[in-house]
């Protein structure tokens, strides 16, 4: 499923392109994913695909947009307009896959009643009021972690069922709730460990390991 959402953008920037047809590998690198891992993908979609020729465009595109529910639109509700709660109001990246943003929330004086994305903030004094008003079924949370959780509380008591956490910090929802964490600053950690793996290692490095590089013992620079 979360893979799902990758292929329908890179087969309707396709589509847009007026590709026709297109490859596994093709659309695997244009999707970011493994061919194997393509194919299987869509093998539980159906059977799609000629050898030799590759997948149908639009049959394709059609087929997975219904599969993630394209043709059903999800109001969502961004709570929190700091730098990151702007930056994903301003996302146009949700506009086509199913979700739209329809209301933002914050308790700055000076942020409630401004425009921002072309909708007017809102304060979080109305939020329940609000959340069942404009039938928001999906919470985005870009707030400090100290409010965070009454404010999930409170989206929850609303009736929304599923909720995006930019929070660094553990929220307890119920069975019921969906509930999914991203934590850019361990995203970026992980990438920082990858890079360190990858690159080679500094000669003072080498040198407090106790080990000297071929190339050094030959003398070469």
């Amino acid at each position: 499923m979360a893979r799902l959402p990758q292929y329908v953008g890179a087969l309707r920037a396709m589509a847009q392109r007026g590709v026709t047809t297109v490859s596994s590998e093709e659309l695997a690198v244009a999707s970011r994913v493994g061919s194997a891992t393509l194919r299987k993908d869509l093998s539980c979609l159906g059977s799609f695909g000629t050898r030799g020729v590759g997948y149908g465009v639009d049959a394709l595109l059609v087929r997975v947009e219904q599969e993630i529910g394209a043709s059903r639109c999800w109001n969502v509700a961004v709570l929190g307009l700091g730098s990151l709660g702007r930056a994903l109001a301003n996302h146009d990246g949700f506009a086509g896959l199913s979700t739209r943003v329809v209301a933002l929330f914050d308790t700055d004086p000076d942020l409630v009643g401004s425009d921002v994305a072309g909708l007017t903030v809102r304060d979080t004094v109305d939020l329940e009021a609000d959340i069942a008003a404009l039938g928001v079924r999906i919470g985005v949370l870009a707030v400090p972690s100290a409010p965070a959780q009454a404010l999930c509380d409170r989206l929850v008591r609303a009736g929304v069922r599923s909720v995006l956490s930019f929070v660094r910090a553990d929220l307890v929802v119920a069975p019921d709730v969906n509930l999914r964490s991203v934590d850019l600053s361990s995203e970026l950690a992980i990438l920082a460990y990858r890079e360190g793996c990858r690159a080679p290692a500094a000669p003072d490095a080498e040198a407090a390991a106790g080990t000297v590089s071929p190339r050094a013992l030959a003398g070469v620079s």
